[in-house]
């Protein structure tokens, strides 16, 4: 086992052996073939905009190897080649484009896919119904409020690893190879979870999600060490924090169980399953570490992205001579993206991807949306669907300093590094909206982005970057009616983001397209109180209540700790800082020391006291966290993941006695109906003042609490 020492200057020779490249060159899209072009919504007319059209295809491209600026996506050179020494790729994609390009506003909207589906039309358009499927064929237009505003949109699939199905945007499988033509191996950690018992799972597994094709074992043998002295292993345990307890290999193998379970007999081998004596169990961490054989070239995803806005903003026509359906002369260029999407922005801007051939950059403004780390992507064996979090996948590449967009130096490694460096090198720098929800400083370690790394003094403002934190949300807004959790200890919370995430858009389409300043940083700080360390939160004592016709145990008078982090060493060919490179060391080490994760303060209702507070938290009818637990018996002690919770108010101020609960009731809050629509009109004028509502949603909420009263909440 290597120092601490020995492993820092590890760290920090390969972070200088991968410094800022040369000029690039090659890099281009080929071919863009549309095989299905339709009226979108049935011909459906948007305002001014019109009708639009909907375009479906693939895109084919090219990138060089010996291009300095590609050189650095991971295993780029062991890719199959053309006669000409290049690496191709075939992409599908799907456009949204106004009928008349008249009509069309000049911005088109680039929407990086999350795990291949489009979350855009629903975070942006209201009324969209839920379905991944539906929603990527974009049967339902909502509101229509992104095509009223007249947006080109468009997807390009960028991840190898998807799973066909649901109408999902993927890439076509590079696969890397030895330079004498065999299979290169590595070392994969997979964190497997399941919603119900399972006599075997695939290598991704992964609790409630669709899995994507797993790394197959390179041997399947689990018994007898490989040319290295390798043995795989596979261990359990009741949380992250408890010990893995190891699971004898004669209880295990890889390959699906044979009918009637592991006790029934063999099975066909199968690389890409494991198969356990017992089924594995719900509610628990089973980790696999396995030598995999034939890793995927996955930051090809980033010269796709790239290399196709700058043909989708820019060129007439492919190199066949096929127009370009979206060119518009003075078109500026938007990538967006939510999660994992935006987490590739982030990724995508850290290393360098937003300079077009010949230099100049690519998208005008970056929307990241709910993502605070990185994407492990540019990584030999990477697992881009990894989302970090308080357990499920913990300790996997991806939140690592740099953590904010300006540049600082971290005290634990002494590295200097911003998420910008290589843009602003390059002066190809977009615009950027880093859009947070409260989830996100629980469990995502968010605030690392506004402070120093040792949470000390609050980070000063970027001319051309803007951070707005949606106080007491989570990381996607329940759906209504709520309806308790299987696994989370407290309903989830459903405080919307889509009225702030529509303005927000409209204030940034401004600034890219106009140069029309945007509202100032709304975030949680240190300077005034509202961002602090987890022991400070001052959350009321909420006692067990059944308001609603819902049970919800006591909030404990201790809330959790939030995901603590610390610089994790995966071998001396990884690369932290771009989270880049080939990973020897599973699972990570880490070194001595830690960051300083602080959380949001909170009011006396126990919502959060910073950040942009929606119309539904001004005007409550309960408290709405960025955090819920896990119920007893699903990772005990743990986040519930990717979930706040919503805890609501007494209806009377008799329940609320009769309870003890510490927080107003409805009735002592808005005696009348009246008083409750004047509430919501103070909260909506003052949230179109700072622009953070739209005139037209300002009027439809406070029409709807004169219809509905209280019940007009979330």
């Amino acid at each position: 086992m290597p120092s601490s020492t020995s492993r820092l200057a590890a760290l920090l020779v390969f972070a200088a052996a991968t410094a800022m490249p040369a000029q690039r060159a090659c890099a281009r899209v080929l071919r863009l073939e549309i095989t299905q072009s339709t009226p979108a919504f049935g011909g459906r007319s948007f305002g001014d905009a019109g009708a639009y059209r909907h375009l479906v295809g693939h895109v084919q491209g090219e990138v060089d190897p010996a291009d300095p600026h590609d050189a650095l996506i991971q295993d780029l050179w062991l890719a199959p080649r053309d006669a000409h020494g290049r690496v191709a790729y075939d992409a599908d994609i799907d456009i949204l484009v106004p009928a008349d390009p008249a009509h069309a506003n000049r911005l088109l909207l680039v929407e990086v896919p999350n795990r291949g589906n489009k979350l855009a039309p629903g975070f942006f358009n209201l009324g969209v119904p839920p379905g991944a499927a539906a929603r990527n064929a974009l049967a339902d237009p909502g509101d229509g409020y992104l095509y009223r505003e007249g947006y080109t949109l468009a997807w390009v699939g960028w991840e190898q690893d998807l799973t066909p199905g649901d109408g999902r945007l993927r890439m076509r499988p590079v696969v890397a190879h030895a330079p004498d033509g065999g299979p290169i191996t590595g070392l994969v950690r997979a964190t497997l979870t399941t919603s119900a018992p399972a006599d075997d799972l695939p290598l991704t597994a992964t609790a409630g999600a669709t899995p994507p094709v797993p790394y197959a074992a390179a041997d399947t043998d689990n018994r007898r060490p490989d040319a290295q002295g390798f043995v795989p292993t596979l261990t359990v345990r009741m949380n992250e924090q408890a010990p893995r307890v190891p699971i004898p290999a004669d209880q295990w193998h890889f390959g699906a169980c044979a009918a009637g379970g592991a006790a029934a007999g063999a099975a066909p081998v199968d690389a890409t399953r494991v198969c356990l004596a017992g089924a594995f169990q719900p509610g628990r961490l089973y980790e696999l570490i396995y030598r995999a054989r034939d890793p995927l070239v996955q930051g090809l995803g980033f010269a796709v992205l790239r290399d196709v806005g700058a043909f989708l903003r820019d060129a007439h026509a492919d190199d066949a001579g096929t127009p370009n359906p979206v060119y518009a002369q003075d078109q500026r260029a938007i990538i967006e993206g939510s999660s994992q999407s935006g987490r590739f922005i982030r990724s995508f801007l850290a290393l360098g991807f937003n300079e077009r051939e010949g230099g100049g950059r690519v998208y005008d403004g970056a929307f990241v949306h709910i993502a605070g780390g990185f994407l492990p992507l540019n990584v030999r064996f990477g697992q881009p669907f990894r989302n970090g979090g308080d357990q499920t996948d913990r300790d996997y590449p991806g939140y690592a300093f740099p953590f904010s967009y300006l540049r600082q130096t971290d005290p634990l490694t002494g590295a200097t590094a911003g998420v910008l460096d290589r843009c602003e090198a390059t002066a190809t720098c977009p615009r950027i909206f880093h859009v947070a929800t409260a989830l996100e400083f629980w469990e995502l370690r968010q605030s690392l982005g506004l402070t120093d790394p040792l949470g000390r003094a609050d980070l000063p403002n970027l001319p051309d970057v803007r951070t707005y934190v949606l106080a007491s949300t989570q990381h996607i807004p329940a759906a209504l009616p709520l309806a308790p959790s299987a696994h989370c200890r407290y309903t989830p919370n459903p405080n919307p983001q889509n009225y702030t995430l529509r303005a927000l858009l409209l204030g940034f389409a401004r600034w890219v397209r106009d140069g029309i300043a945007p509202p100032p940083s709304v975030v949680p700080r240190i300077a005034d109180g509202t961002l602090v360390p987890v022991d400070q939160v001052r959350f009321p004592t909420i006692p067990a209540t059944d308001y609603d016709g819902i049970a919800r145990p006591a909030v404990p008078p201790v809330l959790h700790d939030p995901t603590p982090l610390h610089v994790l060493f995966y071998g001396p060919r990884y690369n932290q800082t771009l989270v880049s490179g080939e990973i020897a060391i599973e699972p990570p080490s880490p070194l001595p020391g830690g960051y300083t994760v602080l959380v949001p303060q909170v009011d006396a209702d126990g919502n959060d006291a910073g950040g942009i507070r929606s119309v539904f938290q001004q005007v409550p009818i309960g408290t709405y966290t960025g955090w819920n637990l896990d119920r007893d018996g699903w990772f005990p002690g743990g986040l519930c993941h990717l979930q706040g919770s919503f805890i609501p108010f007494a209806r009377t101020r008799a329940e609320r006695l009769a309870t003890g609960d510490p927080r107003l009731s409805i009735e002592e809050r808005y005696p009348t109906r009246p008083a409750y629509v004047l509430a919501m009109r103070r909260a909506v004028s003052t949230l179109n003042t700072y622009q953070f509502l739209l005139p037209e949603d300002a009027a439809a909420l406070v029409e709807q609490a004169e219809r509905d009263g209280v019940r007009s909440g979330p």
